[in-house]
């Protein structure tokens, strides 16, 4: 058969450098600017500590602290927060950082990822209240500060894992017009190891956009530069300790709900005389280059139950391609997934990925379920199952090898967690548009992202899903407000780098790293402690707690898994 080219694609994948995309710094107004007689009083530029759990409001200056302590295991990363505050403006606004010294023993400051913050519009209800918030992180040369504003930085530092323990000082400075502001800082390391993310037990499944890549950047899909510039995006992402590899096997899977629309990476061709034949270039190409960004633990693929359940493919018949809607449980459902999962199971045999790929669906009914369950496993029993749903039982729920439920979903009993845990199952918790609260809006507590690796543990849970790693907006550096959800929900990264939420997410899940490690050791009244303390996250009221509470909680916990070492 003269089959149609469905794809572009490079030949082989180029080399990508180590840093993110540059893209100019731009910065809209802020909705709701601050009285100008709060910097009556301010006259000298100053340049000090801030905290991270703060956002620093663009026109309002604040107080600072002088120096600042930050703590952390050998091959964790830690974050501090200072700030400039600029009352005649800067021209030139430059950052260096020394290597920070304990005795004999240095941390070198090329393990310090240093970024200015720049703000993005946000909103605190979606299609409400707009907010300017600083949020994303940038690594530039210099940056110009307009007057009567401030300029956030943020540090995140690297902490070898053969680093010996001690207390490390060193001094970030900043350069304004050529003069110095220098500050001191210190790094205390414990005597602990985290593991390298590829170690870590936590189960992150950030679903990721390469076709959101792609136009934003206005590169050929599937091309040379595209996987030049998706490379920085994606190893970061295994280095936040992701698991799994987003795939999409039926065209626009959630029918096209993101700027950008996944579509399918398998050609599917009808020939003739009705014999089907299957294109998997790109899948494999996309899943191999995952793989050699560092996340290579799971490979889901999107899915048997597209919310528009229309499946398309090239019909030799009439020369072009076709959509069809097919009802799960039709004839016309089973003739034309069964041949397609059959031979899609021999295809991942051949790779040698069959038993880390999941068959993944996203909130469907039951019923549907159950259809596709019946083809699923008829195509081949051994197929995994991956979804996000909203309910638990025999029909369809404990047979999933990897199950998500919504934050605010009553949580598994002990019992059918260890049930399923028993099956060598993976059960994690989802948050999306909702709930309000927690979750990693532009515009939410930055402690709530630390949260939601410590909720995670609490309810013994494997690890966190969200929807949107990289579904970038029209402009998501300067207006991450979209025409469905509220600003943020659809990307936790920058095209030109991490954001705030992204670096205090890593920070949860590293929590939960150590309080994995940790508990292996513990006495019977150190774990009571520990227990005590997390059952304060499975009690939490969100309708009536307030952000110092959640920001207090959080650091608490902090302090009490430090004692715990």
């Amino acid at each position: 058969m003269n089959k149609r080219v469905f794809y572009c694609l490079a030949g082989l994948i180029v080399a990508a450098s180590a840093a993110f995309a540059q893209v100019p710094v731009v910065e809209l107004n802020d909705p709701h600017p601050s009285d100008p007689a709060v910097w009556i009083n301010v006259t000298a530029t100053t340049f000090g500590w801030g905290n991270t759990d703060t956002k620093y409001k663009k026109d309002l200056p604040p107080a600072l602290a002088k120096t600042v302590s930050v703590y952390g295991w050998k091959g964790e990363r830690v974050h501090a927060q200072a700030v400039l505050v600029a009352p005649q403006g800067a021209k030139e606004f430059k950052l260096s950082a020394s290597d920070l010294k304990a005795g004999k023993n240095v941390i070198p400051a090329t393990a310090i990822d240093r970024y200015f913050e720049t703000y993005v519009m946000g909103e605190v209800e979606f299609q409400g209240d707009t907010v300017l918030c600083p949020d994303r992180l940038v690594k530039l040369t210099a940056m110009e500060v307009p007057a009567k504003t401030v300029r956030p930085v943020w540090l995140t530092i690297h902490i070898p894992q053969d680093a010996a323990a001690g207390k490390y000082k060193g001094t970030l400075t900043a350069s304004v017009d050529g003069r110095d502001m220098t500050i001191p800082y210190t790094v205390e390391v414990g005597t602990r190891v985290l593991p390298a993310p590829k170690q870590w037990k936590f189960h992150l499944d950030l679903w990721h956009n390469p076709y959101a890549v792609a136009r934003y950047f206005d590169v050929p899909l599937w091309s040379q530069e595209h996987f030049a510039i998706m490379r920085p995006i994606m190893e970061y992402l295994a280095a936040m300790g992701q698991k799994v590899i987003t795939t999409s096997i039926f065209q626009h899977p959630w029918n096209s709900q993101t700027e950008d629309p996944f579509e399918s990476m398998i050609g599917k061709f009808k020939d003739i005389d009705g014999t089907w034949s299957y294109d998997y270039t790109v899948f494999d190409q996309w899943v191999e280059f995952m793989m050699r960004c560092g996340v290579t633990e799971q490979i889901d693929c999107y899915t048997v139950l597209p919310w528009h359940l229309t499946f398309e493919y090239f019909d030799a018949a009439i020369n072009c391609s076709r959509s069809v809607r097919m009802e799960p449980g039709s004839k016309e459902y089973e003739d034309y997934l069964l041949p397609f999962l059959t031979d899609f199971a021999a295809h991942l045999k051949l790779k040698g990925w069959f038993s880390r790929t999941c068959i993944a669906m996203d909130e469907r009914p039951k019923a549907q379920l159950e259809h596709a369950y019946n083809i699923i496993h008829k195509a081949d029993p051994n197929f995994k199952i991956e979804g996000a749903v909203n309910y638990f039982g025999p029909e369809v729920a404990e047979r999933m090898y990897d199950i998500s439920f919504s934050y605010r979903q009553p949580p598994l009993t002990p019992e059918q967690l260890a049930s399923h845990h028993a099956k060598g199952n993976l059960v994690t918790f989802y948050t999306c548009c909702n709930p309000p609260r927690p979750n990693t809006f532009i515009d939410s507590n930055p402690a709530e992202s630390v949260l939601l690796g410590w909720n995670a543990a609490a309810l013994g849970y494997d690890g966190y899903l969200r929807w949107a790693y990289n579904s970038w907006v029209k402009n998501p550096n300067t207006d991450a407000r979209f025409r469905t959800w509220r600003a943020g929900d659809c990307y936790l990264i920058y095209p030109d780098g991490p954001s705030i939420r992204s670096e205090r997410l890593i920070e949860g899940i590293q929590e939960y790293e150590k309080i994995r490690i940790l508990r292996a050791g513990l006495d019977a009244k150190k774990a009571a402690r520990l227990d005590a303390q997390l059952a304060k996250f499975r009690q939490i009221d969100w309708d009536t707690v307030t952000d110092a509470e959640i920001t207090r909680l959080v650091n608490d916990s902090k302090v009490l898994l430090r004692s715990l070492e």
